[in-house]
């Protein structure tokens, strides 16, 4: 523990950005805390660092900070949404939270380092860059100790977000789809972001700063996906295909509706709204402070050599949707195939003994069971446990079947030897709903 250390309270301390920042200032010889709203995930990322429980949309009165603010020397805000939804409230995290916060730090003497988001302007096109402007502009009014810090798209050593787009972008084998291939892009790695919050935490950077964190120059959005095809080991695509509007926006109002399901794909509006435009910054006023520089695309890359799993998880990232409509497809089909056929299905347990109307009621249940299952992955909380639940009842379904009508596995069609490669199909699923 060194003499400077102090005590940092990390606000979405296991998000892409705030683990990267509470590793580096752990390893820094800081006493770091992290907060965030779901224990499970703190503890899945950051095992080896103390948490504090609690949702940043609820602390929206100066009087709900005192007790996370009592022994910190500095916060540090890292939680973000990127759109409304069931989970998230933009204006609740983003500036009512915010402006809690800066008042009570200013109240208890406590440095506040703000991790904002290049384009946050109240008069900005969307609510997810006007609303982290006026989370900025609570800060500056309440005359607490800050820093506001503005990174540009961010890439990491680990998939999420943003980073995880961009590799999914980048897997797509043979040819390289694209949308806003001209957007002018300028990157910063989590790597960046940590020194910079670092250099804040030691008093390199001077109360009420405000710069942004970008390499030198932009480059289109085109060449960064071909650098990450690159840097991944993937074949150079043969041919860009260009997205046009209308299928982009397409895509983006199924992510907007799938996001009311839990779903935060970062096809969602918000995002695409903003890489359309750019995302650019001035590095200037980040390099006349004489402090490490921000990385350029390349040095960032070969900072991070990519790995194996860094392939996997990209072409994961790329099938995963096909992964969960193809098994809601085949669960919901099957449920309601049985109750049209329910009938014809009770015959085969006629056969072997059943009387009638147990042989229908059998069928019957097990086909709302099936289409249970198959709308219970389309919601993003429940998916988990309904691909669990899915092959707990494939594997009830060939118990049964080998017990009542053993014949079955002798079928020529195969209507339960093709259960065994839908388990494998569920258990590969499952795991790509892993998201830290």
């Amino acid at each position: 523990m060194t003499a400077e250390a102090k005590n940092v309270l990390i606000l979405g301390a296991y998000g892409l950005i705030g683990s990267a920042i509470a590793r580096h200032l752990a390893r820094a010889g800081h006493r770091v805390t992290g907060l965030g709203r779901n224990p499970a995930t703190a503890q899945k990322v950051l095992p080896n660092v103390p948490w504090r429980i609690a949702d940043m949309a609820a602390l929206t009165s100066a009087q709900d900070w005192p007790a996370h603010l009592s022994d910190a020397d500095v916060v540090i805000n890292c939680t973000g949404a990127l759109q409304d939804g069931p989970q998230d409230d933009l204006e609740a995290v983003h500036h009512h939270a915010l402006k809690a916060l800066s008042l009570a730090c200013a109240a208890h003497d406590v440095q506040l380092v703000q991790i904002s988001a290049i384009g946050a302007t109240l008069d900005a096109a969307t609510n997810f860059m006007a609303s982290k402007a006026r989370g900025d502009a609570a800060i500056k009014a309440s005359g607490c100790h800050h820093q506001i810090l503005r990174p540009g798209l961010v890439l990491s050593d680990t998939a999420y977000g943003g980073t995880a787009m961009l590799r999914m972008l980048a897997a797509v084998p043979l040819i390289q789809p694209l949308a806003f291939a001209d957007a002018p892009i300028q990157t910063v790695s989590t790597t960046d972001i940590a020194r910079a919050v670092e250099a804040a935490v030691s008093g390199q950077v001077p109360n009420g700063f405000e710069g942004d964190l970008v390499e030198p120059d932009a480059r289109p959005l085109a060449e960064i996906i071909a650098s990450m095809r690159h840097w991944l080991g993937f074949a150079k695509a043969t041919k860009t295909v260009a997205i046009p509007p209308v299928i982009s926006r397409g895509m983006t109002k199924c992510a907007d509706a799938l996001s009311h399901l839990g779903w935060r794909s970062p096809l969602r509006s918000n995002a695409v709204r903003v890489l359309q435009g750019g995302v650019t910054g001035d590095p200037i006023p980040w390099r006349a402070l004489g402090l490490a520089p921000i990385s350029s695309l390349e040095e960032t890359l070969r900072a991070m050599p990519a790995r194996a799993e860094d392939r996997l998880s990209a072409r994961i990232s790329l099938v995963m949707p096909m992964l969960v409509a193809t098994l809601s497809l085949f669960w919901l089909l099957s449920g309601l195939i049985g109750l049209a056929q329910a009938n014809t299905a009770a015959e085969v347990l006629q056969d072997v003994g059943w009387p009638y109307p147990l042989a229908v009621l059998s069928v019957v249940f097990w086909a709302i069971v099936d289409i249970a299952l198959g709308l219970g992955i389309l919601i993003r909380k429940h998916a988990p446990k309904a691909c669990w639940a899915m092959i707990a009842v494939s594997l009830f379904y060939l118990g049964a079947s080998t017990l009542f009508t053993p014949h079955l596995w002798a079928d020529p069609l195969g209507p339960l030897v093709k259960v065994l490669p839908a388990i494998a199909l569920t258990l590969v699923t499952r795991i790509t709903l892993e998201t830290r």
